[in-house]
């Protein structure tokens, strides 16, 4: 009986982590998709990929945005090219969400980084929420915050 008992529980854990693997392939297949759709301007394939409610905050601490004006930004223009060199991914003990980090490589602007969340929808994963950044080295960040305080305050007052 024990040997029955410790059978079945190698199975079922290796059933589990092997869906995850397969989870996390998919997770990594639709950001794929994103971020070649983006380089093409392919425009529906790119917001299929999000979730109904899903929302995008870019670099500007102002953007926040839902997808119709996401869409309104993104399809006048030619698209952006980040090309992935680094990605973690995590799923919810559930299997129905997944959370992720990239380290992406853009021409025009260097070293960035997505983060973000995805559900398992009826239809696959969705990007409910991705957020692109550009990591600051810390050697840099004073300087640069203080820069950044500064434009605030000057937009603040209606100056530039």
């Amino acid at each position: 009986m024990r040997y029955l008992i410790a059978i079945i529980i190698f199975f079922s854990t290796s059933i589990v982590s092997h869906a995850g693997e397969n989870d996390k392939g998919s997770v990594s297949n639709v950001l794929d998709k994103f971020h070649a759709a983006a380089a093409t301007a392919d425009w529906d394939t790119y917001f299929a990929l999000f979730s109904k409610e899903a929302i995008f905050l870019g670099t500007d601490a102002a953007e926040r945005w839902d997808i119709p004006t996401f869409k309104s930004y993104a399809e006048p223009s030619d698209g952006w090219v980040y090309t992935m060199r680094e990605r973690h991914i995590n799923l919810t003990p559930d299997g129905n969400s997944a959370w992720f980090d990239e380290l992406l490589t853009s021409q025009k602007y260097g070293t960035s980084r997505g983060t973000g969340v995805l559900i398992r929808t009826k239809t696959g994963w969705k990007i409910s929420q991705y957020h692109l950044t550009f990591p600051i080295p810390n050697d840099l960040a004073a300087g640069i915050t203080q820069q950044i305080q500064v434009f605030e305050q000057q937009q603040n007052m209606g100056q530039k």
